[in-house]
């Protein structure tokens, strides 16, 4: 029996017991594999940054982009990584997470060279899959918040890529409330998405980081 179908059971939970176990699960793959401090994390060649809105309905900066920059800033001048992915949605012409974080990058002194773009990264599940598939990795570090973090961990190390997370500043609990209610649920969506094997909406030519 393969190790998705042995998970099959899983779907035959309560909603409910389905929802903490996926949690607890995902929190148990992730344990001891994110890091808030650059002199504590492993090198890996490419940090992979998971897109989000520059900003929120209010026209504000959303702060967990902001953050997400600052963490990637930090991993790339400690000498964490050589390379930075950026996986985000590129829904419209008007909304390019990729280009957003891009520019915002250069801006702080990333170099452009250093950078990729992975405009297909409509998911997390489609960003850790296409940085094995389409870029060419077996060990990445992904650089999101905590919560986004073990969650991406758990989806590659699942996938059979390995990874660690580089923790980027959290929110407030009342400016990241809906976000992290929200996470319980993708929670159970990624654990589904493993029983049932789901793949990435696109995959493609193979792009190589050099």
């Amino acid at each position: 029996m393969t190790k998705r179908k042995a998970l099959i059971p899983l779907l035959l939970l309560s909603p409910f017991l389905l929802l903490i176990l996926s949690n607890l699960w995902i929190e148990r793959q992730a344990e001891n594999k994110t890091f808030s401090d650059p002199a504590q994390i492993q090198e890996n060649r490419v940090g992979l940054v998971l897109g989000t809105s520059k900003y929120v309905n209010s026209g504000r900066i959303n702060l967990y982009f902001q953050y997400r920059i600052n963490a990637a800033v930090a991993l790339y001048e400690a000498g964490k990584v050589n390379f930075i992915l950026i996986s985000g949605d590129n829904g419209s012409k008007r909304y390019d997470e990729p280009t957003d974080f891009k520019n915002e990058l250069i801006e702080r002194g990333i170099p452009e060279e250093k950078i990729y773009l992975d405009y297909a990264g409509f998911r997390t599940l489609d960003s850790v899959v296409r940085a094995k598939e389409i870029f060419g990795q077996s060990s990445i570090t992904v650089i999101s918040q905590k919560f986004h973090n073990e969650r991406a961990i758990f989806l590659a190390e699942q996938n059979g890529l390995s990874a660690v997370g580089f923790n980027a500043r959290d929110v407030s609990s009342s400016y990241g409330l809906k976000t992290h209610l929200r996470e319980y649920l993708a929670r159970t969506r990624a654990v589904l998405d493993i029983c049932l094997g789901v793949e990435p909406k696109f995959l493609g030519d193979k792009i190589e980081i050099k």
